[in-house]
């Protein structure tokens, strides 16, 4: 027989960040430093003068509290999706985040790209607060005022700051997944309805190394066989073209038959891959000649990741999409995501063609207007790339003093990748990094992939680079 189970930790949770096990690993060899270290952790400033220690801290055993919560009440019950550590989260503060057992570390994956104003951003606990006591949930059978402001915003912040020129109108919904599978819903009608469209007018190019979502028709556009090949066959008339090659994209596209051109404009999943710019003016100019719509998927890689607003907001108007998808950080961590489209694809949408239960609900929508007034902004953008160039001047660094390891630094503003020969298991750093109080990811070609909160403080960097490089040099 089934039971409710439930789990209390022996004891309470301490929360005090100055007993922390990383500011222990980070401790000078003088007792007296210890607590001016716990009172500077969260300061910009934090000095990054002393000599770090490392203990190299294994994952929680099976017996600790971590590994009786996952045994018995979390991974009995839970569908298998993820291959996960003993790691269990239980709260954060900017960029440092805690287990069960009370260990903190500084947060170099952001959730993968989505906490972009860092854990428990204090307006936005307000904003969630004052929200759920006005409206939370109305249907879209009705106008209410957050969906609309949200709407507005971006659209207008996105003209403002160099990014999709022909911007007009969003569709609201929850997650990246959705944003692209509305997104291809839209294509697909443009396809129909424009002059000389027809019913064959439906495919699509992608392109290798992309990453879409996993619903069934964004997984149609990840042409990645460990992904793809347990659930086909899936969405037929997708061809699969190469990043930073045009005439790949020209055997493949056709006035008659395609409908929409999908990419990345910086490639998070498949291995932190910026698309050259001048590829993507000729894709542009290609769409054009084919009258097919070009969808920019910016839902890792967009709202201030690479330094600017938008990724494509570093290319020329000549290589602006029709559709630019979105979702991570508009929500920091609240499940939204938006596809916003230009005149030209509204008018091929008609009342009925598309919907959505919770997209463009009123406490989601009010959270992804406070995150765009921050983001939206030239001096929070300018920030953001002081602090890449702290992380990139590190990074080319270690990729100088370790040749034989890393291949080469990748990406752009704050979503940055270290590219590793082959023959590094990258799992092996992933795993001591997070033994030592830092947790990074991975990406394809054997990639870590490093996707900090936007507005992490530079003491953060310095120690979280100081951890990844004792572990690069001892992996």
């Amino acid at each position: 027989m089934l039971r409710l189970v439930s789990y209390k930790v022996a004891g309470p949770l301490k929360a005090s960040i100055g007993k922390s096990l990383l500011l222990a690993r980070f401790a000078s060899s003088d007792p007296k430093t210890t607590t001016a270290s716990a009172s500077s952790s969260s300061s910009s400033s934090s000095s990054s003068t002393k000599k770090p220690i490392f203990e190299g801290i294994p994952d929680a055993g099976d017996d600790s509290h971590s590994g009786e919560y996952i045994k018995t009440v979390s991974k009995p019950y839970t569908v298998t999706t993820y291959a996960r550590p003993n790691l269990v989260l239980t709260h954060g503060k900017g960029s440092h985040i805690y287990d069960l057992e009370d260990r903190k570390y500084i947060d170099f994956t952001s959730g993968i790209a989505v906490t972009c104003l860092g854990h428990a951003n204090e307006e936005i606990s307000k904003i969630i607060q004052d929200q759920s006591q006005k409206l939370l949930h109305c249907s879209n059978l009705y106008y209410n005022l957050p969906a609309g402001e949200l709407a507005n915003k971006l659209v207008t912040k996105t003209r403002e700051l160099d990014g999709m020129s022909d911007a007009a109108r969003v569709f609201l919904c929850n997650s990246g997944t959705e944003a692209n599978e509305a997104a291809m819903k839209f294509a697909r009608k443009y396809g129909k309805m424009v002059s000389g469209g027809s019913e064959e007018k439906v495919e699509f190019i992608t392109f290798e190394n992309s990453f879409h979502g996993r619903s069934l028709g964004a997984l149609s556009l990840t042409p990645n066989p460990k992904y793809q090949k347990p659930f086909a066959p899936l969405i037929p008339g997708v061809n699969v073209a190469k990043p930073n090659n045009i005439e790949s994209v020209k055997q493949l596209i056709s006035r008659d038959k395609t409908c929409a051109v999908i990419i990345e404009p910086i490639q998070g999943e498949g291995g932190v891959n910026p698309i050259d710019g001048e590829f993507l003016v000729q894709l542009r100019q290609l769409c054009d000649e084919n009258d097919v719509v070009l969808i920019y998927d910016e839902i890792q890689c967009g709202l201030g990741r690479s330094g600017k607003l938008w990724a494509h907001s570093h290319l020329p108007k000549e290589a602006h999409p029709d559709i630019v998808t979105m979702a991570k950080a508009l929500g920091n961590g609240f499940p939204i995501g938006a596809t916003m489209i230009t005149e030209r694809i509204e008018n091929a949408l008609a009342v009925g063609d598309h919907g959505t239960t919770y997209g463009g609900n009123p406490l989601g929508s009010r959270i992804g207007s406070y995150v765009v007034d921050q983001i939206a902004n030239e001096e929070f953008l300018a920030k953001v790339n002081e602090k890449s160039n702290l992380f990139t001047d590190k990074l080319e660094k270690l990729a100088n003093e370790f040749p034989e390891k890393i291949l080469k630094v990748k990406g752009k503003g704050l979503l940055l990748g270290l590219q590793f020969d082959e023959k590094v298991d990258i799992n092996k750093i992933v795993e001591k990094c997070r033994e030592n109080g830092l947790l990074i990811i991975t990406a394809g070609l054997n990639t870590v992939r490093l996707v900090p909160a936007l507005n992490i403080p530079e003491g953060d960097i310095t120690e979280g680079l100081a951890v990844l490089e004792h572990c690069i040099r001892n992996s």
